[in-house]
């Protein structure tokens, strides 16, 4: 996957260029500055620091990784932040902007980023990962490298700040209106009815039930209007939504998802590099698609609605092209329809949530 976020102390992770959060003067700063220099050789990656230096906020430098697993260390100077009316977004977006291009530019196929100034620098967490995020999309669809975020120990435990918050709230009044909906939802309708609404129900939970559809199908007004007491005909109504849903359906299996998922590109009018990079789906992967050589996971299907942008009822119908569902017992489910819900369309956030969740990220699927 291009993008992905662990847990790890970062002078462990494995990449071609670590980035470091630098001290603008040379000197040894603390945190992940300092774990830097003592696990590379604290003499040498000094001497070589020098030759960089003053670094003013928004600039990078690059010297060698000396003892670290890694070819390169990339010194990123991030800005404080003052409140935001300083153009200190600018400076940080700058800060990962220059660092991947760095990285690029001598070679690198992987790079590990630690979420550069969101901790003693005091940037606000969301914003933080927000503009890493967006750098990181950016950069992908032109190029191709491995990004890890690399979040060490317990420190910013919820990367993601109010996101998580706003994304915990969601996720539980879901299961509160879940648990109501189960326990309240025949509460006040005669028997005959609940049989019905039941019999209804399972025209779109049984795909291969022909025969039961056509006799509920046949239920009349007269039967309705009995049970329920009125003439509006709400089991009716349900039937006949039902039914519709299921010819339409049948109706699209007539095409390959690989096919259907082409046509959803030239109907939303995206670019293929648009769809697979907030997709966090590498291009190769992206290609076998579409070719049909690969069948994908509900977690790849999930992705891949969320980089065609699609609403919530599109992504329902999405997933069941392809074999799957939602699952109202899902918390991994609950959270990609909030992101989907809010028109935020980026597996890497999603992912962080995921990460802050305890959860896989969908890319792992």
């Amino acid at each position: 996957m291009p993008f992905q976020i662990i847990r790890n102390d970062i002078t462990k992770a494995k990449a071609d260029a670590i980035v470091n959060t630098a001290n603008p003067d040379v000197v040894v700063g603390d945190g992940v500055d300092s774990a830097i220099y003592k696990a590379a050789g604290e003499d040498r990656l000094l001497a070589a620091r020098k030759k960089i230096g003053v670094l003013e906020p928004g600039d990078v430098g690059i010297t060698p990784a000396f003892d670290l697993n890694a070819k390169f260390i990339i010194h990123a100077s991030g800005p404080w932040w003052d409140g935001g009316d300083y153009g200190e977004d600018k400076l940080l977006r700058q800060c990962y902007d220059k660092a991947l291009l760095l990285a690029f530019e001598n070679g690198c196929k992987s790079i590990a980023f630690p979420l550069l100034a969101t901790g003693t620098y005091g940037f606000p967490k969301e914003l933080g990962i927000q503009i890493a995020v967006d750098a990181f999309t950016d950069f992908l669809k032109e190029h191709e490298m491995e990004i890890t975020l690399v979040v060490f120990g317990a420190y910013a435990y919820h990367v993601s700040g109010k996101i998580f918050d706003e994304v915990k709230s969601f996720v539980d009044e879901e299961y509160v209106s879940m648990a109501l909906k189960d326990e309240y939802q025949n509460d006040g309708i005669p028997k005959d009815s609940v049989m019905l609404l039941q019999k209804a129900s399972a025209f779109s939970d049984e795909e291969d039930e022909d025969a039961e559809i056509q006799e509920d199908a046949d239920v009349t007004a007269e039967d309705e209007e009995e049970a329920f007491g009125y003439s509006d005909e709400p089991v009716a109504y349900a039937a006949h939504k039902a039914q519709s849903l299921d010819e339409a359906l049948k109706e699209m299996y007539k095409d390959s998802f690989e096919k259907h998922l082409q046509q959803l590109i030239n109907k939303k009018g995206l670019k293929n590099s648009e769809i697979y990079t907030a997709a966090n789906i590498s291009k190769q992967y992206f290609s076998k698609l579409l070719k049909g050589q690969v069948k994908p996971s509900k977690e790849k299907v999930l992705c891949l609605a969320v980089g065609l942008r699609l609403t919530l009822d599109e992504t329902v119908d999405f997933l069941r092209l392809a074999g799957y569902a939602f699952s109202p017992i899902s918390q991994t489910d609950v959270v990609v329809k909030y992101f989907i819900i809010h028109n935020d369309y980026s597996v890497m956030k999603i992912d962080i949530a995921l990460f802050d969740y305890g959860l896989d990220p969908l890319s792992n699927g």
